[in-house]
């Protein structure tokens, strides 16, 4: 269900306490465990050897206003089906929104039907016993502040006011204040049965600057599970505006080497290759510019990249993954040293290695592989610092129209950010390209001690002492 409005409203006080509730509308008319159990007990009546099963549920309440007025109320209510079932090394998938009786059963037999006229594939079936999560641990993932679209009009409207009331901000993009509630349910035909139930909540804006005829737009965005840690909108507009200020007067530069510092927000993209290149399924088919690297140092000696699942309110934290798996903490570099490549059970048989824990929910198809909380190293000097060891080069504070070779590991990008001398802020640069090689790159990587946390991800300022940047 969606409901949108519009039109102008006046601005709305925050109420001093949200409201809340213990059970989401989305998923409180429902049994989860018994459509779960009843849907693996018609897809083996109707011929499967073995099958998994899903059910996903969740809610969400976004609002957005522009320039002190309510531009748009949107609600959401969902709640999917889905089944997997396997006959020897044939499998097929699908998934529905009926969960009422006869759905059920015409969703097994369909699925089993595909199944029975589907290619052999070697490697799939279910999660082999072995390796499934054992006790599930309790996680500190779902608040119980429900907000109305009131207290999120207001949590927006307080965010742009703060954006707009930075000097020279002139005009606004728009800002957005949203809640949402997810779960799932995963069973298997084996005897396994989990669940997983998350919140979120964030506020975010993108205000405009302009000075002599220029403008430049910028944004901020806060993402946090619980409400009370989302920092305040205030907090949020008064960062979206100075950054959006800072972009004025922008210019080109010539085409050089210099050294490149990816500021926090950023600094993620960078090491985005790295997990497409670890993820088994790529190593499996020979398209990963890290596949005889295992074990090998990739990166410089004493940076290391840490996961924890069980990380308590994290954005990805989560007691088993999505085919049941057990999960632990580790480390996936360290000390510079690759440790794992990222497994779910089809890429582990086609490997011959054993599952890592990192398979994601499929959900209507096979499962697919990734991490759960990360946290990059920190080093000894902050941004500031950094920029006062250099002699020049440029902060990258915007990435777009990225280009990967995932069998070279050769990356270009288009940025924009500032450019600093003598370890001061020079001038605003935009328009300028920046390129090199994954393996050069990572293994020059310096990291900064300015960690920020953002959606499952701890990370730093990482600099590269040179690089090639394409500008005028």
């Amino acid at each position: 269900m969606i409901a949108r409005t519009g039109g102008p409203r006046h601005v709305r006080a925050m109420p001093a306490a949200l409201k809340t509730k213990s059970k989401s509308a989305a998923s409180a008319a429902i049994d989860p465990e018994t459509i779960v159990a009843d849907l693996l007990k018609h897809a083996r009546k109707f011929g499967a050897d073995s099958a998994e099963a899903s059910l996903s549920f969740g809610e969400s309440l976004s609002v957005e206003v522009r320039l002190g007025a309510l531009e748009s109320v949107e609600r959401d209510e969902s709640r999917s089906l889905a089944l997997r079932a396997f006959i020897g090394k044939q499998q097929a998938a699908a998934a529905v929104s009926d969960v009422s009786a006869k759905g059920l059963k015409a969703l097994a037999e369909r699925v089993v039907a595909m199944a029975k006229m589907a290619p052999e594939d070697p490697y799939c079936g279910l999660l082999d016993g072995q390796y499934r999560a054992k006790t599930l641990k309790k996680l500190e993932s779902a608040d119980r502040v429900q907000p109305t679209a009131a207290d999120l009009e207001s949590q927006a409207l307080a965010c742009e006011a703060a954006a707009l009331a930075v000097k020279g901000v002139t005009n606004s993009g728009g800002a957005s204040a949203s809640y949402s509630r997810a779960g799932r349910l995963y069973a298997t035909s084996d005897g396994f049965l989990g669940r997983a139930d998350g919140t979120n909540y964030s506020v975010g804006v993108s205000p405009i600057a302009e000075k002599d005829g220029q403008k430049e737009r910028d944004y901020e965005y806060g993402s946090k599970r619980f409400l009370v840690d989302l920092e305040s909108p205030e907090q949020i507009g008064v960062i979206a505006g100075q950054r959006a200020v800072a972009r004025l007067g922008a210019r080109k530069i010539a085409t050089q080497t210099a050294a490149v510092i990816f500021e926090p927000r950023l600094a993620g993209r960078l090491l985005g290759p790295w997990l497409g290149a670890i993820n088994g399924a790529a190593v499996a088919r020979g398209v990963s510019f890290l596949k005889d690297k295992m074990g090998a140092q990739v990166f410089p000696a004493g940076f290391f990249v840490r996961e924890d699942p069980f990380l308590k309110r994290g954005a990805s934290s989560r007691a088993f993954d999505g085919e049941g798996g057990a999960v632990k903490a580790r480390a996936l570099v360290d000390d510079g040293h690759l440790t794992t490549w990222l497994l779910n059970s089809a890429s582990a048989r086609q490997l011959g290695l054993k599952p890592t824990g990192h398979a994601t929910a499929g959900h209507g198809g096979p499962p697919g592989a990734g991490t759960s909380n990360l946290a990059v190293s920190t080093g000894a000097q902050d941004l500031a610092q950094m920029m006062k060891s250099l002699k020049k080069g440029v902060v990258v504070t915007e990435m777009f129209s990225p280009a990967f070779n995932a069998n070279t590991g050769d990356w270009s990008v288009g940025f924009s950010g500032y450019w600093f001398e003598k370890g001061q802020r020079a001038f605003p640069v935009s328009e300028i390209t920046v390129a090199g090689n994954m393996l050069e790159m990572y293994a020059r990587l310096v990291t900064g001690s300015d960690a920020e946390d953002r959606g499952g991800l701890s990370i730093p300022s990482l600099m590269i002492d040179r690089m090639a940047i394409g500008g005028a």
